[in-house]
């Protein structure tokens, strides 16, 4: 059963997917929203891939170097063993910036005796759209293609070029590497200067790994996450993606198939709060600085999704010549779930900035900025917040009035006040107040069903929508809140199924949903544990992290039945939710004496 094995490389400019046999399956150059080199895992055939091949003698291993996104694939046939580490370079330069290349490094380490591989060095540019060209110059072998957009790559390595093309076996007695660049080098790569790069991207890993928050319970879950999310972030402009791939099913042979190598703002934004609770405040001030420069004028329409590159428009398309993952068609690129009104969004966005405001030092410039900006979503807000919207959901058919888009327009103006209170705004919180009542009472009056004695989906609804389960987090209602006890066991009992959730059961664009929705489980767990059930909580929790694959990552899905993974990976939204889920029981279960302690890792 194929499981989305795969181990994400990464420097915070693009990423690549290895598979546990070490084949490069899926790499876009020379930033995350760049067109594919390797998409084997989008078509078995035409994809193209980097693949690492040995005889059925060798059992082959795969892991992380701790506290680190350097990947080592191990090949061992009793004396003759080698490994090969992956990685994109990332660490501080001589100038103090960082140095990440839209490069990748496979430095092959001889272990012992005369192991033997072969390479299948097979790219297929432009997303595999026409044919590549790959010839072999005196320093590096050059692919490359002539229709469409031109675009082109070099492999450096101090193997020999002609094995490597022609796919001969090669015996390793030394240390060797592959270089494989976007650019051409301008000194010429060397064995020695690999390993360098690897020496210092491992050191930049364990520092920034050595900043995060630690925990005494599931630090390695935590970390591992934390270390997937930042991988996630893009450095050059502050935004976070949903996740590097595009098209890998909700459910095989469905068409739940979406490119998710965008910025959505409210997941983004939650993985900066994630990120910022973890001791990484950086990362928020560039995410701050990415709404900053996307929201420029006070009266603009906010998208719910914006490109990594600060683009509005996500134009769909559908690349019919690729047969998708598991032949689940069809492939798209872009997303035009850009076009949606989702009236949540304001409130996860006033959350993140609420908490700048709240715990860190913002500079002046900023802080006006930002404050324009606050003001200007209450304005949004107060005009929209009646309105009915497409959902968190992304429902591509009607609009409805989702409760949890209700919740998070009272979340928005509920922060907005707290921000105005910390900045002795008063004026504004004072009339602002007026709103947050009213947004409460509308979701008291309009969203509980006394039948199911549950908050629903969307207003007038019987049905459950897991969404729900985040009204205490969010703060609008209590943990011990009849109201919310009583909506937290309808929503198991309605949308739980072997230990896993539904988002929601009733039909939607395309039927009823038949996956679980690796987030909403982790919401579940959280809602149990605040309500009491630990016990329980504990048990799903523990039960669930067993379903990610071999290197604890998650998609954002999960078969029922199975337990396969299933959707985009690696998933922004299930790894925060890891991370806040893994904390909550953490800290819950520490005592007070530890959880002194515990802070004192800040």
């Amino acid at each position: 059963m194929n499981n989305l094995n795969y181990g994400i490389i990464g420097n915070c400019r693009t990423a690549a997917l290895i598979s546990d046999t070490g084949s490069i399956d899926w790499c876009c150059l020379s930033e995350f929203n760049s067109s594919s080199i390797f998409a084997k895992i989008l078509d078995n055939n035409k994809g193209g891939s980097f693949e690492i091949i040995v005889d059925e003698g060798y059992h082959i291993s795969q892991s992380y170097i701790a506290r680190t996104n350097i990947l080592v694939t191990k090949f061992d046939h009793g004396e003759n063993r080698f490994e090969v580490v992956d990685f994109m370079p990332r660490y501080l330069s001589e100038s103090n910036e960082y140095y990440s290349p839209p490069d990748i490094i496979r430095y092959v380490k001889h272990k012992s005796g005369n192991p033997v591989f072969k390479v299948k060095y097979d790219p297929r540019l432009e997303y595999a759209k026409f044919p590549t060209k790959t010839t072999i110059n005196k320093l590096y072998i050059k692919s490359f293609t002539k229709q469409g957009t031109y675009d082109s790559i070099y492999l450096y390595s101090n193997l020999d070029k002609k094995d490597i093309i022609s796919g001969d076996s090669i015996k390793l007695s030394s240390d060797a590497y592959f270089l494989l660049s976007y650019n051409q080098k301008i000194f010429t790569p060397t064995l020695e200067r690999a390993y360098l790069k690897l020496q210092r991207t491992k050191v930049y890993w364990l520092n920034w790994s050595e900043r995060t928050r630690k925990y005494a319970l599931y630090n390695d879950e935590i970390l591992r996450s934390a270390l997937v999310l930042k991988l996630l972030s893009y450095s050059k402009t502050g935004a976070v993606l949903a996740a590097v791939t595009t098209s890998l099913p909700e459910s095989l042979g469905e068409i739940r198939n979406w490119d998710y190598r965008y910025c959505w703002l409210r997941d983004s934004a939650m993985v900066i709060k994630v990120l910022t609770n973890l001791g990484h405040v950086k990362v928020a001030k560039r995410y701050l600085n990415f709404i900053i420069d996307i929201l420029p004028d006070k009266d603009e329409k906010i998208q719910i999704m914006y490109g990594i590159n600060r683009e509005k428009k996500l134009t769909e398309k559908i690349l019919d010549h690729l047969s998708g993952y598991e032949n689940s068609q069809p492939v798209r690129i872009g997303n035009d779930a850009y076009r949606q009104k989702q009236n949540d969004i304001y409130g996860i966005l006033m959350e993140v900035m609420y908490q700048q405001f709240n715990i860190f030092q913002i500079s002046l410039e900023n802080g006006e900025a930002l404050w324009t900006i606050i003001r200007s979503i209450v304005k949004i807000v107060k005009r929209n917040w009646k309105k009915p919207d497409r959902g968190l959901w992304e429902i591509r058919s009607g609009h409805k009035h989702f409760t949890f888009s209700k919740v998070l327009c009272w979340v928005a103006i509920d922060r907005a006040i707290k921000v105005a209170e910390l900045i002795r705004k008063s004026e504004y919180s004072k009339e602002w107040s007026k709103t947050r009542e009213a947004i409460k009472t509308d979701i008291y009056k309009n969203a509980w069903n006394e039948n199911k004695k549950a908050f629903t989906q969307f207003y007038g609804s019987t049905d459950m929508d897991a969404s729900n389960l985040l009204m205490e987090s969010f703060g609008f209602i209590d943990a011990l809140d009849e109201k919310y006890i009583s909506t937290v066991k309808a929503t198991q009992h309605e949308l739980s199924r072997n230990g896993l959730m539904y988002r929601y059961k009733n039909n939607d664009d395309f039927g009823q949903p038949s996956s679980s929705f690796t987030i909403c489980t982790f919401w579940l767990i959280n809602s149990l544990y605040k309500i009491g059930e630990k016990k329980q909580a504990i048990k799903l929790f523990e039960q669930l992290l067993t379903y990610s694959n071999h290197l604890g990552l998650f998609s954002e899905d999960i078969d029922f039945d199975t337990k396969r993974l299933l959707g985009n990976f690696p998933q922004a939204y299930s790894h925060l939710a890891l991370v806040e889920t893994a904390i909550l029981l953490a800290e819950g279960e520490l005592s007070p004496e530890e959880k002194i302690k515990n802070n004192l890792n800040l």
